[in-house]
């Protein structure tokens, strides 16, 4: 199970969290209305591939990343969305599309959007559709060591 892992490597860094189970969701908005987390709150991880690699985005759940800003930013000739088969290859035990932004966990960066940094706790997906992690924003930020990335498409 993928929430034993993330919370083994959580455990082992001393590392206050709340797991959160919750019904079956499959969007970000949903599983942030189900956690009680305001959508401006929750943390969706979205993969990507970026050229050389394959990296993590994270911005809040009511929000889509801009492609192209996050091209501009890595100084990459393309940036796009990850498939499900690479999603499944990158995070093999996580459901697809509940990916945590633990990058460390699955060898791969993590850009952040500022506006997460707002709040004092980050929530997100716990690697299934039931489960989730709430925690403090500042242990997330020195666990992860995520770039700052200004990704959210305007509305």
């Amino acid at each position: 199970m993928p929430i034993e892992s993330i919370t083994a490597f959580l455990d082992a860094q001393h590392v206050p969290y709340e797991v959160l189970h919750h019904r079956t969701d499959y969007t970000a908005q949903e599983t942030a209305a189900d956690t009680h987390t305001p959508g401006r709150e929750f943390a969706k991880t979205v993969i990507l591939d970026v050229g050389a690699g394959h990296a993590m985005a994270v911005v809040p759940a009511l929000y889509k990343v801009d492609l192209e800003k996050i091209r501009q930013s890595v100084g990459t000739r393309q940036v796009s969305l990850a498939s499900e088969q690479e999603m499944s290859d990158l995070c093999p035990d996580c459901d697809v599309g509940a990916e945590p932004p633990l990058g460390n966990l699955y060898d791969m960066p993590v850009y952040v959007d500022p506006t997460l940094e707002r709040d004092e706790t980050i929530t997100f997906n716990g690697g299934t559709h039931e489960d989730a992690i709430r925690m403090q924003y500042e242990d997330f930020k020195r666990l992860v060591h995520p770039t700052r990335m200004d990704m959210i498409e305007a509305v």
